[in-house]
Formats: C-alpha cells, sequence, structure tokens
C-alpha cells in the first residue's frame, strides 16, 4: 500500500507492532532514566549491576565473569565490558583475576555496589509497576509474550 509516498502494509502506523513497541519502549526507558537518576546510574549501569550482584549471590562461591553477566542481561559484550569499567571507576565493583581462566576476571560488586543496585531496584520495580499498571490482570500474558520474542531463535 502506498501510504502519503511510503510503500507499507499498513493504514494507519498504529497498526505497526515494530513502531508500536519502538514508541513504548522510549517512553518506558524515559521513565526509568528519570527513576534512576537520584541514584547517579544509567540504565544500563543498573542493569549491569544487577545482574553481577544477582549472579554473584546465586554463584556459590564461583567468580562471575565479564561473559556471565553479557549473557544474564543479554548484552552485546563490548558494550558490557565498556560500562562494567564505568562501574569499577565509581568504585560499585571489582575486578580480580580469575582462579582457572588467565584470559578472564572475576568480578564482584563492592558493597557500595551491591547496596546502591539494592535501593535502586526498589525505585526500578515501582517504576515498572506504574509503567504496566494500564495492562491490570493482562500483565502475565504480556511478560509471556515478551519473553517469546526473546527466546525465540536468532537465525
Amino acid at each position: 500500500m502506498t501510504n502519503g509516498g511510503l510503500h507499507t502494509e499498513f493504514d494507519d502506523a498504529d497498526e505497526s507492532p515494530g513502531l508500536l513497541l519502538w514508541q513504548v519502549t522510549n517512553r518506558w526507558q524515559a521513565a526509568q532514566r528519570a527513576a534512576l537518576a537520584p541514584f547517579d546510574l544509567t540504565h544500563v549501569q543498573f542493569v549491569l549491576l544487577a545482574a553481577l550482584t544477582w549472579l554473584t549471590g546465586r554463584s556459590g562461591g564461583d567468580p562471575v565473569t565479564q561473559r556471565d553477566v553479557a549473557d544474564q542481561a543479554a548484552t552485546d559484550p563490548m558494550m558490557t565490558s565498556q560500562v562494567l569499567r564505568t562501574l569499577e571507576q565509581k568504585g560499585l565493583l571489582e575486578r580480580h583475576d580469575h582462579p582457572t581462566d588467565k584470559r578472564a576476571k572475576s568480578l564482584l560488586p563492592t558493597e557500595a555496589g551491591a547496596a546502591l543496585v539494592n535501593r535502586a531496584i526498589g525505585a526500578v520495580e515501582g517504576c515498572d509497576r506504574e509503567f504496566f499498571e494500564p495492562l491490570g490482570d493482562q500483565t502475565p500474558r504480556f511478560t509471556a509474550a515478551l519473553r517469546r520474542l526473546r527466546d525465540r531463535d536468532s537465525d
């Protein structure tokens, strides 16, 4: 269909799931930025620090690597490395030599990092509750649909 010079299958932009997802994501990200501002964390910094703290708590003492954090957060390894360096500079995580892999570093949240992310998670989860509240009892179905999209093969 041609719509004002744009060759699209949609009669109206509101029919495009991709455009709607992009628009909703932008609004959600703005809400998260506002929620995290008092903690001096970007959303990606929060996600990676939370992933590290969560993995460390469940590791049984095994070292947590940058790859582990990137896999948990589903983030690009190079971007993850850059953000983790920033968190280290802020004193929120420490890098140590990995006990068995000379190429890898073991990561640990500092006491200050764990305390900060545990304060920030309340703001993040509160922001999510407020943002997704209009879905009401459809929230679990929406979350399941998001997991299906996330977990499908990326081929």
